[in-house]
């Protein structure tokens, strides 16, 4: 389960990375911006969880520059790597326990959060593209599982 989930990370990083590049081609539409600083940030905030940190205390909506984005992208890559490095297999079926924004606590499996992160990723980068595609870029990167897969 863990070289699985690696391999999600590993996927995640060239889209991440695809991503911030077209933000910057296109002049960094500050939508685009905004999503990708969250797209980050949520990852950050999720490792964090995973790693222990009951509470999580950070800027959900940072008012970061593209020109941040490929060292960020890098850095969260190796917090997920070294993270599952780190954990037992038995971790990734377990439960964690963790509170929200709003100091809500919940319970949820490991495999469940990963799930989560990656989809999350997938998400925000659709809707980075559309904002894209509205600040007049003509040609998305192709982000697709599938294509990452066949062609990397």
């Amino acid at each position: 389960m863990k070289d699985y989930f690696l391999s999600l990370f590993e996927y995640n990083l060239y889209t991440n990375n695809k991503i911030s590049e077209a933000i910057i081609a296109a002049n960094s539409p500050q939508k685009a911006l905004d999503l990708m600083g969250h797209l980050l940030t949520a990852e950050q905030v999720w490792v964090r969880r995973l790693k222990g940190e009951y509470k999580v205390e950070v800027v959900l909506w940072p008012k970061w520059t593209a020109d941040k984005f490929a060292d960020i992208i890098e850095s969260n890559y190796q917090l997920w790597k070294e993270y599952l490095a780190t954990a037992a297999e038995a971790d990734i079926d377990g439960p964690i326990t963790y509170r929200n924004f709003q100091d809500k606590e919940f319970t949820m499996r490991v495999r469940d959060i990963i799930t989560h992160v990656i989809n999350h990723g997938t998400h925000t980068r659709a809707q980075i593209g559309v904002h894209l595609k509205l600040a007049g870029v003509e040609t998305l990167p192709v982000t697709d599982f599938s294509y990452y897969k066949t062609s990397v």
